[in-house]
């Protein structure tokens, strides 16, 4: 699933650089987060880069936009044509949040 950027956002700007995908953008009061670009960081982190730097708990998943790790997975390939990303079944859990204990 996508994350998504909450009205609690005090437009910090601290996620915006996190992100390996450029997903996130100043918008009018607060930054938003582009869901076809989102990939909840899995293929780059075992955590939400730009949750993990948020002051205020402000990137959380958004219910309306579930995704599989596979899917995921699939749209890091697509929007990282250059990078060689491991196989799904031998992804470790450095690369993804959904193989955290």
């Amino acid at each position: 699933m996508a994350t998504m950027i909450t009205d609690v956002c005090i437009s910090c700007g601290a996620c915006e650089p996190e992100c390996p995908n450029a997903a996130i953008s100043q918008g009018d009061s607060i930054y938003v987060i582009d869901p076809k670009l989102c990939n909840e960081c899995v293929g780059f982190h075992d955590e939400l880069a730009c949750a993990a730097v948020c002051p205020v708990d402000a990137c959380v998943p958004d219910p309306s936009q579930v995704e599989t790790e596979a899917q995921l997975l699939a749209k890091a390939t697509k929007l990282h044509p250059d990078r060689q990303f491991p196989a799904l079944d031998a992804l470790p859990a450095a690369l993804s949040h959904f193989r955290k204990k």
